[in-house]
C-alpha cells in the first residue's frame, strides 16, 4: 500500500495480541496512528489498562477510550453475568458461537471508528479481526468486512460527496496465530504489555482455560516464543515457560 507522509489512521486498540500486532505495523507503514479503545462494560476491564500501556510502548498521535454501555443488552458472558465457557475445544471454535460472542461488537466499534474517521479526515481503518485461530465470531470474518466497507461509502457525508473512499484494513485476517505473534515480536511489540483473558482474576492475572487464553497459549508455544502471561494456575504458569517456549 502506498502511504502519504502523514496520512491519518483510526486504529482498534483493545490492549491484546492481535491489535497490538497491528498498531505496530500501522507504525511502520508511516501512519499517523490515532488510536480508539473502548470501555464497553466487558468483565475483563483490565485490557483498558493493557491498551493504555501498548499504545503508550507503540506511539500514537492520539489515544481516545469511548465509553459505551454493552451492559444494557448484555447477551454474552462478557456484558453479562454468564459463566465465561472454559477448557472449550479450540477445534470447534470456527463452526460453534460461544457465549463470549459480544452481539454486533465490531460493527459499533467500527462505527465509531468510522465517525472518527470522517471527522479526521482519515479514510483508513485498520482492525485486529482474524479468521484462522479465533473463537468462532461472525464479526472477525472476510464477509462481514467486506460489507462494512461497503456500507462506509453510502453511510457517510464524506463517501456520498465522493472525497473519502474509506478502506477497512485486517492484515491478521488469514494469520494463525502464532503468525501474528511472530510478526508482532519482529515488529517490536513487548507482549508483555498485552492482556488476552476473559475471565481474570481480581489482580489481573489469566485464568488459562477460555478460549483466548487456550489461544494465547498455544501461539507463543507453536512461534516458538516465551509467553510472558502471568497465569493463576502455577501449572499454566510453568508450561508457559517450559521447552517449547524455550525454543
Amino acid at each position: 500500500m502506498k502511504i502519504t507522509p502523514g496520512s491519518k489512521a483510526v486504529v482498534l486498540a483493545s490492549g491484546g495480541i492481535d491489535s497490538s500486532t497491528v498498531l505496530a505495523l500501522v507504525r511502520g507503514q508511516g501512519f499517523v496512528i490515532h488510536a480508539l479503545t473502548f470501555d464497553y462494560g466487558q468483565r475483563h476491564r483490565c485490557e483498558l489498562a493493557a491498551a493504555r500501556r501498548v499504545v503508550s510502548s507503540i506511539g500514537a498521535k492520539e489515544h481516545v477510550l469511548a465509553r459505551i454501555d454493552l451492559r444494557v443488552f448484555g447477551g454474552s458472558a462478557l456484558t453479562a453475568d454468564l459463566e465465561v465457557p472454559k477448557g472449550r475445544s479450540l477445534e470447534r471454535g470456527a463452526s460453534s458461537i460461544p457465549v463470549t460472542y459480544v452481539p454486533a461488537r465490531n460493527t459499533i466499534f467500527l462505527s465509531y471508528a468510522l465517525g472518527w474517521c470522517e471527522v479526521l479526515g482519515a479514510q483508513d481503518i485498520f482492525i485486529g479481526a482474524n479468521a484462522v485461530d479465533y473463537s468462532g465470531y461472525p464479526d472477525c470474518r472476510p464477509a462481514f468486512l467486506d460489507q462494512f466497507q461497503r456500507l462506509a461509502q453510502v453511510a457517510t457525508k464524506a463517501g456520498v460527496e465522493g472525497s473519502a473512499r474509506y478502506r477497512i484494513h485486517a492484515p491478521l485476517l488469514r494469520m494463525t496465530k502464532a503468525e501474528i505473534i511472530r510478526t508482532g515480536h519482529d515488529a517490536g511489540v513487548d507482549f508483555s504489555l498485552t492482556h488476552s483473558c476473559y475471565d481474570p482474576s481480581p489482580e489481573g492475572l489469566a485464568c488459562g482455560a477460555c478460549d483466548s487464553c487456550m489461544l494465547r497459549r498455544r501461539g507463543f508455544q507453536e512461534a516458538g516464543l516465551p509467553d510472558p502471561t502471568r497465569y493463576q494456575d502455577p501449572a499454566h504458569q510453568a508450561a508457559a515457560h517450559g521447552p517449547a517456549a524455550d525454543a
